[in-house]
C-alpha cells in the first residue's frame, strides 16, 4: 500500500513525503490494510525510520484516533525486515518481540516460503526499493495504490523500472520460457468522502496472456 501523486511520485523533490496529501482517508485505509494482516514486510530504511516514530504514537493524545488504532497494531503485528545493514531493535522497544530481520540473499526463498503458509495478508507500507524488487520477482500478488491529488513535477518515482530485473523484462517487454506474459486486472476503484485521492487496487496476474 502506497500513496502517489498523480505524475507518479512515491515522495516529492529532498525525500519530501510530506509534500503528498496525507489526509484521513489514507490513514482510514491503512488501518484497514493492517486489520487483515498478520506479516509486515520492510524494507531497511522504511524500518528505521518507521520504527522510530509509529511505536509511540497509541499513546499520543493528539493523533488521530485511526493513526492511534493503526500504531496499537503495528506494534503487535509480526515484522520482517529485508536489510543487511538494520539492526534489531533494542530489548525495551515496543518491536522488541515481533522483528525478524532477514539478509537480502535470502528474502526471495523467505518470502516465497511465507506466502506459503496459512494466515492473513502480507503488506508493506514505503519499502519502495523492497516491494519493486519483489514486484520485478513475481513475488506481489496485489497493489494498492492511493492517488494523491496533487503533482509535484519531481522526485522519487514510485516505480524503478531498472529494478523489475529479468522478470519484469520477460514477462512485459518479451516472453517468458513458457511464452505467457504477465498483467495488472484492476479489482477496484474507490473515492473517499471529504477526500479527492483515488485508491486503485490492482492483481497481479502471474503467467497469464
Amino acid at each position: 500500500m502506497n500513496l502517489m501523486s498523480l505524475d507518479g511520485f512515491y515522495e516529492g523533490p529532498g525525500n519530501n513525503v510530506m509534500a503528498l496529501p496525507l489526509d484521513g482517508a489514507f490513514d482510514e485505509y491503512n488501518l484497514e490494510r493492517m486489520k487483515a494482516a498478520d506479516i509486515v514486510l520492510l524494507g531497511g530504511s522504511s524500518y528505521e525510520g518507521f520504527s522510530g516514530f509509529w511505536p509511540y504514537v497509541e499513546s499520543d493524545s493528539s493523533a488521530s484516533a485511526a493513526n492511534r488504532e493503526f500504531s496499537r497494531l503495528y506494534n503487535a503485528v509480526d515484522k520482517v525486515v529485508i536489510s543487511d545493514h538494520a539492526s534489531a531493535p533494542g530489548k525495551d522497544h515496543p518491536w522488541a518481540t515481533t522483528t525478524r530481520i532477514i539478509k537480502r540473499a535470502q528474502a526471495h526463498k523467505e518470502i516465497a516460503t511465507l506466502k506459503e503458509e496459512d494466515g492473513r495478508e502480507m503488506v508493506m507500507w514505503g519499502s519502495r526499493i523492497l516491494w519493486n524488487d519483489l514486484l520485478g520477482s513475481g513475488l506481489v500478488d496485489e497493489l494498492h495504490l492511493m492517488i494523491g491529488a496533487v503533482v509535484l513535477g519531481g522526485g522519487t518515482p514510485i516505480i524503478e523500472h531498472h529494478s523489475m530485473g529479468s522478470y519484469w523484462v520477460q514477462q512485459h517487454l518479451g516472453k517468458s520460457a513458457s511464452g505467457e506474459t504477465a498483467v495488472l486486472r484492476r479489482l477496484a476503484t474507490s473515492t473517499f468522502d471529504g477526500s479527492d485521492n483515488v485508491l486503485v487496487r490492482y492483481q497481479v496476474l502471474h503467467n497469464e496472456v
